[in-house]
């Protein structure tokens, strides 16, 4: 017993310290390491499990819209970097650069690549000649590097693993009707995927990509009540098509600059569904993007016919389509509980003597621990319901503890009040003035999250200036 309470008290407290308490989990549940590399992560089997169902799932529903996936390369020549200067301006802080090739020192400096724009821009001028080469909707699973200051696993890291969308299309509303699909698309996996609810909306200015025409975003809201950007998707309009010459003849012969979009997600959704759903046990996983859904604990293994059950259990489970492990470890039962629940398994199944000799068996929930003893034989369909009711319910508890966590401010000493005092969204209205939003950011300490799509009149006049409103934003602390 002192083992099994040892490796819960080792995950500290949320509520004493979620920093803390964030890290400990990530490293008790075996997601990541830390290397020699300063500022990178090992993505160690469990949590690459994690990032290869998102990766499965996102590029499937990627090609029901088209999507087709291609590769360029990691090196950028410093020359296609400062084609377009918005772009270069937004990522020189953070580029890292390759001065040397083997023992000679390279005629131009290359970046590793912080982001693809300006790589797919080079292969777009010369791969698009004519509208029927059109749209191009390209995306390309890889590493990025971006040297960040401060950097939390799976959140904020030097090199990073994501998926990098760019399509190209002949006219600007093919391109906005793309940016807004995409998003869409990343709204629709994280609620029923991830059973994370989203916010969807559209990024000020100064909050924008730089070198786009407008930012859409979806933004979710960590237990912690700090929100976190959850997915991008930009509209370039025809600016990068302009700084790289990337035209089309169209169908009456005249010379068009394209269209373009970018779209984004990364391994720091692995770190949201960690801050939205883990609780101090350890992390809890949605059964849709578990790698294992179910895992099957025999009770008293050592009696003869009980390890043969529970082997014949997970097999039948197997065969119904659900991913499913056998503990058969020596370890204890309540020491294969606890680490069950620490990685965050949907569901685990306890089989002992006596549930055989009753042909039953006790299946326990992740989330709520509740306990539903079924028969043997009907255990694969009764998991795959409890397992579906588990993932519609966390989606339901994420979207109440976000919105028992909005707050709305009209005037200005309210909303640095709830700034101050509750964590969480604070829905306020916006002069459309990066005045105010600097000034909001400097004396409030929280940044717009986004304008959202569907949006609200709560006062005619800006919550910092008193000028007129013109947009309905959410506003908050963020990672």
């Amino acid at each position: 017993m002192a083992k099994e309470k040892k490796l819960v008290e080792s995950i500290t407290s949320m509520e004493e310290d979620f920093a803390q308490w964030y890290t400990d989990v990530v490293k008790k549940a075996e997601l990541t390491d830390y290397t020699s590399v300063k500022g990178c992560m090992v993505i160690k089997p469990a949590g690459y499990a994690i990032w290869e169902n998102i990766q499965k799932e996102l590029d499937r529903r990627f090609k029901e819209v088209g999507v087709e996936n291609v590769y360029l390369p990691m090196f950028i020549p410093e020359s296609l970097l400062q084609k377009e200067k918005d772009h270069v301006e937004g990522f020189a802080p953070e580029v890292a650069w390759v001065t040397q090739g083997g023992l000679e020192p390279l005629q131009e400096r290359m970046c590793v690549r912080p982001t693809s724009e300006t790589l797919f821009c080079d292969f777009y001028k010369n791969d698009i000649h004519s509208y029927r080469d059109l749209p191009k909707v390209y995306n390309q699973w890889c590493s990025v590097v971006r040297w960040e200051k401060t950097t939390r696993p799976f959140l904020r890291s030097r090199e990073f693993l994501w998926q990098e969308g760019h399509t190209a299309h002949a006219t600007a509303e093919e391109a906005e009707e793309r940016t807004i699909q995409m998003l869409n698309v990343y709204a629709d996996f994280c609620e029923e995927v991830l059973a994370i609810p989203v916010i969807k909306g559209r990024k000020t200015d100064k909050e924008k990509f730089a070198g786009a025409e407008a930012t859409y975003t979806i933004e979710s809201l960590m237990h912690d009540g700090k929100a976190l950007q959850s997915g991008t998707s930009h509209n370039f309009g025809d600016g990068f098509a302009k700084a790289f010459e990337i035209q089309y003849a169209d169908k009456d012969n005249t010379l068009k600059y394209v269209h373009q979009t970018s779209w984004g997600m990364t391994t720091r959704m692995i770190g949201a569904i960690i801050m939205v759903h883990g609780d101090n046990s350890g992390l809890k996983l949605p059964p849709r993007i578990a790698p294992t859904q179910v895992m099957v604990i025999p009770i008293r293994q050592q009696q003869e016919g009980v390890l043969d059950k529970a082997n014949e259990v997970k097999n039948a489970l197997a065969a119904s389509g659900l991913r499913v492990k056998l503990d058969d470890s020596e370890k204890s039962p309540g020491w294969k509980f606890s680490e069950q629940e620490m990685r965050g398994i949907p569901v685990r199944v306890e089989l002992g003597p006596k549930d055989i000799e009753a042909g039953t068996a006790v299946i326990v929930r992740r989330d709520t621990r509740e306990k539903i003893t079924a028969s043997i034989d009907e255990l694969p369909v009764k998991i795959a319901e409890v397992l579906e009711q588990m993932q519609s319910d966390m989606l339901e508890r994420a979207r109440e503890h976000r919105d028992t966590h909005t707050y709305i401010a009209t005037e200005n000493e309210e909303f640095k009040k709830i700034a101050d005092e509750k964590p969480g969204f604070i829905k306020a209205m916006w002069c459309g003035c990066q005045e105010c939003e600097d000034a909001i950011k400097e004396e409030a300490g929280v940044t717009s999250r986004c304008m959202p799509f569907a949006q609200e009149k709560l006062a005619d006049t800006c919550i910092w200036c008193g000028r007129p409103a013109k947009h309905m934003v959410y506003w908050g602390k963020a990672y």
